[in-house]
């Protein structure tokens, strides 16, 4: 890559294209100002101008700081056929390695008058170019066959079998050719082959029952490509790793310090103690612990584990099962916090200001044993009352037993400093989004007992609150080192989104200035003025898009949404690969011994960041389409029901609903609300009746009858109890406008008692 020459003011945007389409590492903003030779003003007005870049179209930006031109297909490269649609053939890059965007499809253009002569499958060597808003692809030579492999059910149609793809926008069967054992109703996994318009499919592995317990996460799996196996070689490493002697530590055994998980939990990698502190300078203040597993000195860089805990990036947690990203005998054993057992833990002391200030910290490789493991629900009973607690101790631990006495100070000693902590939290104004996670409940065979929102209780904040002051300490002791770090950055949201949120709360009546100064207390301010409304969850869902996507990167930019200048994340090591890079670098940082960070790590912080940015959202995404499908399970037993609904999108095409307390996304087609036009206002998010006014609009509760739920797909249907258009009509109150109807006068938003406390209801942080 030729080096740009250095220079004064802001490179054109023909050069910063040229730029990052020829640099050879990921190109961000620091990179591109450092090439230029930018001065600090100077950087401030290329942020605006990549930004505006980004607008129109020119880049677009990876997970984490890379940029990429636009769409980045080489001009010659290899594809694979994917698809045929009648006499259009399409293919994709063979290799795409711009993490974060789609990887693009292109139309191959064959020479005229010759007749196609490739298939599903053909990799292919072409020339590209970009014609309107897409991609040709000319063919320059055939090279040796692959496979489109596809996940799909097998079912029978006029004595022939056939495969229906899993994925909700799969629209198409095709005739299988090899069934190799697949029958009817089985789950298995595809080749698809043979050239236009004759296309088949070759069964190679019959996964089974797709509505068995446990196949749910199994097609998440198999479709999001995320290794669920380990291989001999390398649990024999871990075997052995694992037996290794913990070496000289900092003895905390004598500290009644607890764990506190979720019933269900599979792994335990934080613990932590409390009590008052006697030091001077710091009256009324506390002393508190944060332990959490060694991980670093099991998984040392370069290792088997490591390369395979690398390309895992994290676990993934489904209802059934776990995908961890390391070995059982690590995650689930010898790395895993237990009640009475000797464990490696990487301690994170902290000195607590009586106002809940941080006033500082140290970190030391310890020994802990666990005076107990307590679920959530057992804490807070402990803390509730005195009765309910004696008898829980007393079923819990043997009455009169040191252990058993020491549990509920120990307790009671977390929750007064938690209290400080929470005070100190409530003065910064994070972002305070109460969305509830759906839990669903399996039985001993793996069949759903139910789905609803997990309950949220102070015991899950105390824990939140704990882990958020550690994660801010580790990130503060490697700036005070100027060790690298591996921050948690959530950015502001953009501009455009503002303008979005804003069009949209006018609907409301809600004013929102562009103009202020945007901190998440701004959020938190249209929550209390919305107050207990019926179209809060709305607004909260609105604001949540709002926000950019969190991702991972040595470039600090500050976590947004926990009002916090430095973040990064060092409390679950045992489930998140970037925890266990802080962990390496603290232990360098601070000569902790062996399984610290490495130069070749530190010098790679930016490509690390990024993949495990995106292996994270697949792991989301693959959690996500999991908990459609068993939610489809569940509701296939009321399809032909009314049941009450709530809009959650609205398009041109027609809106989406979810069925109050049980979630799961179903759509209502436009061709479905009868012979009226309907016509669609983005602002408002309506879709309004041209001849009665009926409007059917984001958040608006209505009955829907369930027509289809596949549990494979997670897809679902839903139709009007009556078939025809039954939503607001211009006349009619509009619950979620007032007396005018969507567009009614304005009206005075009143709050009905006290504004739920809003936090983001998600795993510890």
């Amino acid at each position: 890559m030729t080096k740009p020459k250095r220079r004064a003011g802001l490179p054109t945007r023909e050069q910063i294209l040229d730029f990052i389409s020829t640099s050879t590492t990921p190109a961000g903003k620091r990179e591109i100002a450092k090439a230029f030779g930018l001065s600090a003003q100077d950087k401030i007005a290329l942020k605006a101008l990549l930004r505006d870049m980004a607008d129109e179209g020119l880049i677009d930006s990876a997970p984490g700081r890379a940029f990429h031109k636009m769409g980045g297909v080489p001009k010659v490269t290899v594809l694979r056929i994917t698809d045929a649609d009648g006499d259009t053939i399409w293919a994709v890059p063979e290799r795409w390695e711009a993490e974060g965007i789609p990887v693009p499809r292109l139309r191959v253009r064959e020479q005229r008058g010759k007749r196609s002569a490739l298939g599903i499958g053909d990799r292919i060597l072409a020339r590209t170019e970009e014609a309107g808003n897409g991609w040709i692809a000319h063919p320059m030579k055939k090279l040796a066959g692959g496979e489109e492999q596809m996940l799909g059910v097998v079912h029978e149609e006029g004595g022939r079998l056939y495969l229906h793809g899993v994925e909700k926008k799969e629209r198409r069967s095709y005739p299988i050719s090899e069934r190799n054992g697949a029958e009817p109703g089985d789950l298995v996994l595809a080749n698809k082959a043979g050239k236009p318009p004759r296309i088949f499919a070759h069964v190679v592995q019959r996964l089974g029952d797709p509505f068995a317990p446990r196949s749910f996460s199994l097609i998440a799996i198999h479709r999001h490509g995320i290794p669920n196996v380990f291989s001999d070689e390398l649990l024999a490493e871990a075997e052995r790793i694992a037996k290794q002697p913990l070496g000289e530590r900092e003895d905390l055994r004598h500290l009644p310090i607890v764990a506190i998980d979720p019933a269900d939990a599979r792994d335990h990698d934080d613990a932590v103690w409390a009590a008052p502190d006697d030091d001077a300078g710091n009256e009324g203040g506390w002393k508190a612990v944060v332990a959490i597993a060694d991980v670093s000195f099991y998984v040392r860089p370069g290792s088997q584990l490591d390369r395979e805990a690398r390309k895992r990036g994290n676990s993934v947690y489904f209802p059934d099962r776990v995908v961890p990203m390391l070995p059982e005998i690590l995650s689930a054993e010898v790395c895993s916090l237990k009640e009475g057992e000797d464990r490696a833990a990487l301690a994170c002391h902290l000195q607590v200001g009586k106002h809940g200030e941080l006033k500082s910290w140290r970190f030391s490789r310890a020994v802990v044993s666990l005076a107990a493991n307590i679920a959530y629900d057992d804490a807070q009973t402990i803390i509730d009352g005195p009765e309910s607690a004696r008898a829980l101790l007393d079923d819990r631990f043997a009455p009169g037993g040191e252990k058993r006495d020491a549990i509920e100070p120990a307790l009671r000693h977390l929750w007064d400093c938690w209290r400080a902590l929470n005070k100190a939290r409530a003065k910064r104004e994070p972002l305070d989004l109460d969305l509830p996670e759906r839990r669903i409940m399996l039985d001993e065979m793996g069949r759903i007992l139910s789905v609803a929102p997990r309950e949220r209780l102070d015991a899950h904040k105390l824990i939140e609150d704990y882990m958020i002051a550690a994660n801010v300490a580790a990130a503060k002791a490697l700036e005070a080192k100027k060790a690298p770090v591996m921050y948690r950055v959530h950015e502001p949201p953009a501009r455009e989104k503002l303008v979005a949120l804003k069009e949209y709360l006018k609907t409301f009546d809600l004013e929102f200035a562009l103009g202020q100064v945007i901190r998440p207390a701004t959020f938190n301010h249209i929550l209390e003025r919305v107050g207990e409304a019926d179209f809060r969850d709305e607004v909260m869902q609105q604001v949540l898009r709002s926000q950019t996507q969190a991702y991972y990167g040595p470039e600090n930019a500050g976590h947004f949404g926990l009002s916090l200048g430095s973040y990064a994340h060092f409390t679950s090591p045992i489930r998140r690969y970037a925890d266990l890079i802080v962990h390496r670098s603290l232990v360098d940082a601070y000569r902790l011994g062996p399984g610290g960070l490495t130069p070749e790590e530190a010098g790679s912080m930016d490509r690390i960041g990024e993949s495990i940015s995106q292996l994270e959202r697949r792991a989301m995404e693959a959690e996500r389409e999991t908990i459609d499908r068993y939610v489809a399970a569940y509701l296939a037993n009321h399809v032909g029901e009314v049941m009450e609904a709530r809009i959650t999108g609205v398009q041109n095409f027609g809106f989406f609903a979810t069925i109050e307390g049980i979630g799961g996304d179903g759509l209502v087609p436009v061709r479905d609300l009868g012979t009226e036009y309907f016509r669609y206002d983005e602002a408002s998010q309506q879709l309004i009746g041209d001849d009665t006014g009926t409007s059917f609009a984001l958040g608006q509760r209505l009955p829907l009858r369930l027509v289809e739920a596949n549990p494979v797909s997670g897809a679902l249907r839903y139709e009007l109890p009556d078939g025809k258009g039954s939503g607001s009509s211009g006349g009619a109150r509009d619950e979620r406008r007032g007396p005018g109807g969507p567009r009614g006068p304005k009206r005075e938003i009143k709050r009905r008692g006290r504004p739920a406390n809003i936090r983001h209801q998600g795993r510890k942080r």
